[in-house]
């Protein structure tokens, strides 16, 4: 039986892998860069600042597509235990060999390489597995949230969001911005464990977007609250580099849920997409590529970094290589018989 495909979920699908590829670009030229550089240039901070607001609406595109997809079913016994076997199991054994495979590659990548030392090849090269872990915690528990949503009505479900996104967002936000004017000790930290945390929320959010929640709201009105995200976004991080204070843009930031939501929301209201052959192959790739993307992002770096460019340009010319490259790789790998499939997790 052929597959029903949803081109707006292909198109977000395939922006959530570009921008993970890019901030993974952009983060491998300004980390290489910063062993030569201090100091870099004030319009490539804000290149940096306006880069890490794209690139972190990745994962936050990828659990909403969760939550649109997978919280929106009937789940019994027999389904639920299906479901584990189908999904938890199997992303299980995909990261643990993953796993293997890039420590496998830690030394063989930085072994002969000057530009990369053993800790940022490392760091660089496990930088996106702490994903695996955190979305089989979800899967486990999707069943069992799926059940609880279908006995509450819009009302309730709503008081519930706003409740914990205030816990889980709003609250370290003011704890952030006390200890920025020197204010400290004031860290209060709620254990969500239960909800899923922030990304617990990303999920909940795209399963109310499937319930069409928010189509009383304009588009209008969604395009102003993701520009306005943005311009907080990069404005504060301005902000706190002015200040000379250690701030790392990431999920638990407020503007980055709302910026992330609202473009979600506007894509679900596209009644098609533009050349969508290229998008459904980007889309099919998506979640291979993330797997397999940072076997190239090494060798890449250090090529891309001795480029006679500002660290803007590096940064783009990484990120157009580490797509062909990255996608180029996967297809090949799907192609081994018995083994790409599994391997890469291709359903």
């Amino acid at each position: 039986m052929t597959k029903t495909r949803i081109e707006w979920i292909d198109l977000v699908r395939a922006i959530a892998i570009l921008t993970v590829l890019y901030i993974h670009a952009t983060d491998g030229i300004y980390i290489i860069q910063s062993d030569a550089t201090m100091n870099f240039g004030t319009y490539s901070r804000i290149f940096q600042f306006i880069s890490l607001f794209i690139g972190r609406i990745g994962v936050p595109f990828f659990l909403m597509i969760t939550g649109y997809l997978l919280l929106d079913r009937s789940y019994d016994d027999a389904k639920t235990k299906k479901f584990w076997k189908n999904n938890c199991k199997e992303l299980i054994i995909i990261t643990i060999i993953w796993s293997v495979i890039y420590a496998l590659s830690l030394q063989f990548v930085t072994f002969n390489s000057q530009a990369i030392n053993p800790v940022e090849g490392g760091n660089l090269l496990f930088s996106h597995m702490w994903y695996m872990p955190m979305i089989i915690g979800m899967y486990l528990s999707m069943p069992f949230v799926a059940a609880a949503l279908k006995n509450f009505d819009e009302g309730t479900i709503n008081s519930a969001l706003v409740v914990f996104s205030v816990l889980a967002f709003i609250v370290p936000f003011i704890s952030l911005l006390l200890d920025i004017q020197g204010i400290q000790g004031l860290n209060i930290q709620f254990s969500l464990g239960f909800s899923g945390g922030v990304y617990g929320i990303y999920i909940i959010l795209g399963y109310l977007v499937k319930k069409n929640f928010f189509k009383k709201y304009s588009s209008k009105a969604m395009g102003a609250l993701a520009i306005i995200s943005f311009i907080i976004c990069v404005l504060f991080q301005y902000y706190t580099y002015l200040r000379g204070y250690s701030f790392a843009l990431w999920y638990e930031f407020p503007f980055i849920l709302v910026g992330s939501f609202a473009l979600f929301e506007l894509c679900s209201r596209m009644k098609s997409v533009r050349h969508y052959n290229i998008i459904k192959v980007l889309s099919k790739y998506s979640f291979a590529v993330f797997l397999v993307h940072n076997l190239f992002r090494i060798p890449l770096l250090p090529l891309a970094s001795s480029l006679p460019y500002t660290e803007p340009v590096k940064a783009l010319i990484l990120w157009v290589l580490l797509i062909f490259f990255s996608y180029a790789g996967t297809i090949l790998i799907y192609r081994i018989p018995r083994f790409g499939k599994y391997i890469l997790y291709m359903r």
